[in-house]
This record gives C-alpha cells, sequence and structure tokens, in this order.
C-alpha cells in the first residue's frame, strides 16, 4: 500500500484540490481515500495489487 500511496498521493491532492479549492479539506479527502482503498484491500475486495 505505501507504494501506491507515494505514487498517486500527489495526483489524488491535485484532483481533489481543483474540486475544493481548500487545501485543509483536501488533505482530510486524500486522506479518507487511501484509507478506504486500504481497506477494501486488506478486505480482498481489490485486485489493484
Amino acid at each position: 500500500m505505501e507504494s501506491i500511496y507515494r505514487e498517486y498521493v500527489e495526483t489524488v491532492f491535485k484532483y481533489l484540490f481543483c474540486l475544493t479549492h481548500d487545501a485543509d479539506l483536501t488533505e482530510e479527502l486524500t486522506q479518507e481515500t487511501f484509507y478506504q482503498a486500504n481497506k477494501t484491500i486488506n478486505n480482498g475486495e481489490s485486485n489493484i495489487l
């Protein structure tokens, strides 16, 4: 998951910032995005790895 995070965090952040124009909200949404992705991967519901 760490390598996925490092690869995509900047892209996700920029995309969300374009939508919100709020750095604090963007940070929260970025964290939530990766939290949900990690949860899905750990439940075996994703074939991303």
